[in-house]
C-alpha cells in the first residue's frame, strides 16, 4: 500500500515541518490522488496526520508521534521488554538485533512510561539456566556462521546443504529443502523435506551449512504450528494410556505431567471417595511411572496392571530400605 510508503516519509523525513500532496506524489512517483487517498486512510487508522494551511502548509504528524509506536501501548511495550532478555535473544542468531530493537523500544516510549516499564521489565524472569532444584539447563550453542545461512535459506526459499552428525552416526553432508524453524524449550530445529520425504534437524547437530542457489521444492504456504504437531505425532513412540484416580486438588499437577487427558469420569465430578478419574497418556512406562510416584497417596493407578506393580515394589523397597536402623 502505498499509505505505508506516505507514512515512512513523514516519520523519515518530517520533523514539524509539512510536505505538501504534489511535492509527497513527486518523492513516491504516484499521483496526488493517491496521496490524499492514503493520508485519508492512514487519519482513519489513527495516525495523527494534519495538514497546514498557506504556502508553506503541507501535510505532518503530530510532535512526539514517533515516540507511540503507532499505538503501542503501555503492556505491550512492556511485554517487548520482558521477553527480549535472557538465552532467548540467541534464538535463530536474531540475539543483535533483538537487543537493538528493544533499545529502539525503550527510547521511543514517552518519557514519562520509560522508567515504569523499564523498572517493571526487571521484576520479570523468563526461563532462566537453572529451575528449583540448582539443575543447569545445558544448550549448546549453534556457531553464528551457520545458523545465518540456515535463517537466510529459509527466508530466501533456496536450498539447503548441511554438514549433519546425527546421533550415532558419522557426519555427513546432505542437500535439503527448508520449510522452517522452530525453537522449543532452547532447542531450534529445521523443518525440511530430502527428497520428498518429511525431516527434522536439530541445529545444533549442524557443523556447518551452505546456502544454494537453485529454489527450495516447498509450498508457498506453510502451517507451521500443524506441521510441527503432526512430526511430533509421529516422532514420540506410541503413547501409554493410564486410567487413574487422584484427588481434586491434585488434578492439575497430574494433568500437568501428562502428555494428554483423554477422558474424565464422571464428567469431572467425584466419585463415592471424592476422587476424581480420568484417562491420561504418558509417553512411556518411565514417564507414566515418575509422574504417578510424584503425587505419593493422592493419586492410584487403575491400570495398566503393570505400573500398579511397577509403584507397589518401589514403594515395597522404599519402605524395606526404611525399615532397617542405619
Amino acid at each position: 500500500m502505498t499509505s505505508s510508503l506516505v507514512y515512512d516519509w513523514l516519520t523519515g523525513v518530517l520533523t514539524g515541518t509539512g510536505l505538501s500532496a504534489p511535492a509527497l506524489a513527486r518523492e513516491l512517483e504516484v499521483s496526488t490522488r493517491t496521496v490524499l487517498r492514503d493520508i485519508e486512510a492512514l487519519s482513519a487508522a489513527g495516525v495523527p496526520v494534519y495538514a497546514e494551511r498557506g504556502r508553506h502548509g503541507g501535510f505532518a504528524l503530530s510532535p512526539g508521534f514517533r515516540t507511540e509506536l503507532t499505538g503501542l501501548n503501555h503492556d505491550e511495550a512492556l511485554a517487548l521488554l520482558a521477553a527480549g532478555p535472557g538465552r532467548g535473544e540467541q534464538v535463530f542468531g536474531l540475539g543483535p538485533a533483538l537487543a537493538s530493537a528493544l533499545r529502539k523500544v525503550a527510547d521511543a516510549l514517552p518519557e514519562g512510561h520509560r522508567a515504569i516499564a523499564s523498572d517493571a521489565a526487571r521484576r520479570f524472569l523468563i526461563d532462566p539456566e537453572t529451575d528449583l532444584l540448582s539443575r543447569r539447563l545445558v544448550t549448546k550453542e549453534v556457531p553464528d556462521t551457520t545458523m545465518i545461512k540456515v535463517r537466510s535459506a529459509v527466508l530466501a526459499g533456496r536450498r539447503l546443504r548441511i554438514h549433519y552428525a546425527a546421533t550415532g552416526r558419522p557426519p555427513q553432508w546432505r542437500t535439503v529443502d527448508p520449510i522452517g524453524l522452530v525453537t522449543v524449550r532452547d532447542r531450534a530445529y529445521l523443518l525440511a523435506t530430502r527428497s520428498g520425504e518429511d525431516r527434522t534437524y536439530r541445529l545444533s547437530r549442524m557443523l556447518a551449512a551452505e546456502e544454494l542457489p537453485e529454489p527450495a521444492q516447498r509450498p508457498d504456504e506453510v502451517d507451521l504450528d500443524r506441521l510441527w504437531r503432526e512430526r511430533c505425532a509421529r516422532f514420540l513412540p506410541d503413547q501409554i494410556p493410564v486410567r487413574v484416580r487422584v484427588k481434586p486438588a491434585r488434578r492439575e499437577q497430574l494433568a500437568g505431567t501428562a502428555l494428554a487427558v483423554r477422558t474424565e469420569e464422571p464428567g469431572r465430578e467425584p466419585d463415592a471417595d471424592g476422587w476424581l478419574r480420568l484417562e491420561v497418556t504418558y509417553q512411556d512406562a518411565w514417564h507414566a511411572e515418575w509422574a504417578l510416584w510424584q503425587l505419593t497417596t493422592d493419586a492410584e493407578a487403575l491400570s495398566p496392571q503393570w505400573l500398579r506393580d511397577s509403584l507397589r515394589d518401589r514403594a515395597a523397597a522404599l519402605a524395606a530400605r526404611y525399615a532397617a536402623s542405619p
